[in-house]
């Protein structure tokens, strides 16, 4: 089982940017899909983007397409999200995620990080 733990968050201003990095364990990371999700208060957890083992497919959802980019280093066992032009709704905490193949639903995904907090003021 992978173990995922993620780093990156912290408190920025609208326009600006951040990386999120997710350091994974293991020696089988590159057979695993990565994604990213997030979480804010009182909202339910949702997709953000997610990427295939080889890191050359990926999947956005529609309110960060254009502004996120996911990668992935399966030398580093590690997979990022670069964040642009952040806005306050983007405020929430962010979660990594493995699983067997790409999915925009989190039950299609088995292991997940701790979470890092992600705060954008206006």
């Amino acid at each position: 089982q992978v173990q995922l733990v993620e780093s990156g968050g912290g408190l920025v201003q609208a326009g600006d940017s951040l990386r999120l990095s997710c350091a994974a364990s293991g020696r089988t990371f590159s057979s695993y899909a990565m994604g990213w999700f997030r979480q804010a208060p009182r909202n339910e957890r949702e997709f953000v983007a997610t990427i295939n083992g080889f890191g050359t497919i990926t999947q956005y959802a529609d309110y960060v397409k254009g502004r996120f980019t996911i990668f992935r280093d399966n030398a580093k066992n590690a997979v990022y999200l670069q964040m642009n032009s952040l806005q306050p709704e983007d405020t929430a905490v962010y979660y990594c995620a493995a699983g067997p193949s790409r999915s925009v639903s989190a039950l299609s995904y088995n292991a997940w990080g701790q979470g890092t907090q992600v705060t954008v003021s206006s």
